[in-house]
């Protein structure tokens, strides 16, 4: 099964387990204790209640929510298997990227990942995937003109349930694997002891395909991965007002940066007596490391619900360089290590002060440390950037900085009449870090239901958004200069905070009782917006700033839900352009900086049209599903014909240009065998790109973009899991 479903009100945790309910064939669960509830009974009972007190913390009125479920996930072609990014990827205006990267609605990043409610302050990893979907009971992706409760990150609000040991009991052992030497075990458990509930899951992922393949070969060479990852979420319910509870979790990933075959270095230098070096010899490493543990409180008596949670996360990121290839052919041997440290204080309250008005206010306090080393062996050069050595030396540029972030928000949801709602209030957001800004956001939403099938919503929002901390470059550049490193330029202004308008509106139509259509559009002003590009061999994002920007899209929704088939269709189309690189300027050439100060280009990660679709089928236990998924292809520069120049002396406009149409089409086949007394053997078949199209999501040209890949050729998946 396939299901998406757009929601512009949050839905009752009731309404939820109705619904995976009645998918399933069964009754609905009863969400009232009664009498004769005792033991287990009870505890599902009131850990459904607090959910849905935790649900009703948070509105989504007048945004665009898409919702998939834990049934959904596995219905679809990879199941659970998947990456996160995957699953994400079947969503409306959701184009993907390199690295397991994703852009919602033209953003480049601006993500910010939700638990149970709870922000997670994000890392530095760039393409490992440390939260499993197997953790998920359900996902939803809110996007649009988000209420207050909602800021500092605004592109889109990942927002995840975990599974819980109250209500998702027992536990799986699951082995998958299949082309490109992958293996990937793994298991979860779900149960309770007296009040207190666990949910465990783990899981290792080995495969020669690790980052996206650089030349569209099948079998990359040296593009090996090793990635763990662990997750338990633990609760204690005191009694029927309260509980506590516990996230930790863990993501470690090893990757090889894969080589392309036949090349050799172009810069024409020597070191230590070697100037030939073929690419495929080329030894470069990652590791990304993400730990993070939550602990909450909630209290849910009468009209009043609230959560306050403490939250601590470690992250890093090491880049191991080739100590001769790397300086050969980048001009450049840099060995890097960051790291960043954050602690974080969230509560939510809400209040429903009388049948008409609901008010919702929070607070939000994060703490960060940062530090980044770096080793850079690079050759000394002349006044005619000749190298007057073969022999590498060593420049050391080690930094630390903090950051402290400080939000606090307050709404009023009105329920006008049965037909109207509005959702009306503001959010004040400030941070200190390199620089320090503040912003008070309004925020408006509306939600009108016109007919029993329509349903019409519009919103404005005003965004804050710092740029990502972890991230920003501390170099030195005056290091550099007399190098093979040195910039062309050492202008260097620290990135600012990201300040835009949103609009948004659109309409929900019902067709038949099996299909419902979907239509939103959206429109972005903005100033100072934020952008991110990979400007050296490390694959590590640094954040810039354009002066002005705009996106602006349009996005259609089809869901079709009958019996045993379900299906989906998404397809939609934006623009996102920026002028005047502000910041971070010394990654950029002369002539590329000049030529965006006087023309509004193309974001590198703008897709102009994207599409997804997919289907569901259930037949006397088996399990037949497809999905894909079609882009206009993401921004490339335009080469000029030989000889010509642009008005400031470039040779390419940058991201003038785009990349192929392409198209992906997955298949799955799963079957459940019932082996009696609760236990159930489960196969299934996957083939991943079916078709085998050889397609790029970069070619190496763009501003900010580092290197060529490929997405992936045809792969063939097998497993079996077997539940208890």
């Amino acid at each position: 099964m396939v299901f998406h479903r757009i929601r512009r009100r949050a839905p009752s945790g009731a309404l939820l387990a109705a619904l995976a309910a009645g998918l399933a064939g069964q009754a609905p669960a009863q969400t009232e204790p009664s009498a004769a509830l005792t033991g287990l009974d009870e505890i599902q009972v009131t850990a459904r209640r607090l959910n849905e007190a935790r649900n009703s913390i948070q509105t989504q009125t007048g945004a665009s929510t898409y919702t998939v479920d834990s049934a959904a996930i596995a219905a679809a072609p990879g199941g659970d298997n998947t990456l996160l990014n995957q699953v994400v990827l079947q969503v409306p205006s959701v184009a993907q990227d390199s690295f397991g990267q994703f852009h919602i609605r033209g953003e480049h990043n601006g993500l910010q990942y939700r638990l149970n409610g709870i922000v997670l302050p994000e890392g530095i990893a760039v393409f490992g995937q440390s939260l499993d979907p197997r953790l998920i009971s359900k996902l939803s992706v809110i996007t649009g003109a988000l209420p207050a409760e909602y800021g500092l990150r605004t592109a889109g609000i990942i927002d995840l349930t975990a599974k819980s040991g109250s209500l998702d009991t027992g536990g799986s052992l699951s082995l998958y694997g299949g082309s490109h030497s992958t293996l990937q075990p793994s298991f979860n458990l779900g149960g309770t002891s007296g009040p207190m509930t666990y949910f465990v899951s783990g899981g290792l992922l080995k495969s020669d395909l690790g980052i996206e393949s650089p030349d569209g070969s099948s079998n990359p060479v040296h593009d090996h991965t090793s990635q763990y990852h662990g997750f338990g979420y633990f609760e204690d319910i005191l009694d029927e007002q309260n509980r506590l509870s516990a996230i930790l979790a863990t993501s470690v990933g090893r990757f090889e940066i894969p080589n392309v075959v036949g090349q050799q270095p172009g810069l024409g230098l020597t070191v230590n007596g070697v100037s030939h070096f073929p690419s495929e010899y080329l030894d470069e490493h990652q590791r990304e490391v993400t730990h993070f543990g939550v602990l909450s409180w909630q209290h849910s008596a009468g009209a009043l619900n609230v959560q306050t949670s403490l939250i601590a996360r470690y992250s890093s990121l090491t880049f191991v360089p080739d100590a001769v290839g790397s300086l050969l052919y980048y001009g450049i041997a840099q060995h890097a290590f960051k790291k960043d440290v954050a602690y974080a204080l969230q509560s939510d309250g809400s209040f429903q002060l009388s049948e008409a008005h609901t008010l919702r206010a929070g607070i939000y306090l994060q703490y960060d440390r940062s530090g980044s080393d770096t080793a850079s062996g690079v050759l000394p050069v002349n006044d005619q950037q000749q190298p007057t050595s073969d022999v590498a030396v060593m420049v050391v540029d080690n930094t630390r900085r903090t950051e402290s972030i400080g939000s606090g928000y307050l709404q009023d949801e009105w329920q006008i009449d049965s037909a109207l709602t509005v959702n009306f209030g503001a959010r004040f957001d400030r941070y200190a870090a390199f620089v320090s800004e503040s912003q008070l956001s309004p925020r408006l939403n509306a939600v009108w239901k016109a007919t029993d099938e329509t349903t019409v919503h519009a919103g404005y929002a005003r965004y804050f958004s710092p740029p990502p901390f972890e991230l920003v470059g501390s170099q030195s550049l005056e290091k550099f200069v007399n190098t093979t490193a040195a910039p062309q330029t050492l202008q260097n202004d620290l990135p600012k905070a990201e300040r835009a308008n949103y609009y948004d509106i659109g309409v929900e139509q019902r067709l038949t009782p099996a299909l419902t259509v979907n239509i939103d559009t959206y429109y972005k002003q903005v100033a100072h917006l934020v952008d991110e590009g990979q400007f050296g061999a490390p694959i590590i994002l640094t954040p810039f700033n354009y002066r002005f920007g705009r996106q602006v899209g349009a996005e259609l929704a089809l869901n079709y839900v009958s019996g045993s088939l379900s299906a989906y269709l998404n397809l939609s189309v934006q623009s996102a352009r920026g002028k005047l690189v502000e910041s971070s300027q010394f990654n950029f050439q002369p002539a590329e900086l000049a030529y965006i100060a006087h023309n509004a280009i193309h974001l590198d990660h703008e897709q102009a049209r994207t599409a997804s679709g997919g289907a569901s089928y259930l037949w006397a236990g088996t399990r037949f599903s497809a999905d894909f998924l079609l882009g206009s292809g993401l921004r490339s520069s335009l080469v000029l014909p030989a000889g010509q120049l642009t008005a400031y002396g470039g040779t390419e406009i940058p991201n003038g240009d785009h990349l192929p149409y392409y198209a992906q089409v997955n298949v799955g086949l799963s079957h459940a065998f019932r082996l009696g007394g609760g236990h159930d053997l489960t196969a299934r078949l996957d083939v991943i790109n079916a078709l085998d199209r050889v397609y790029q999501i970069r070619n190496g040209t763009g501003v900010g973009v580092g290197a060529p890949q490929y997405g992936p050729r045809r792969g063939v998946f097998a497993g079996l899991s077997y539940g208890f």
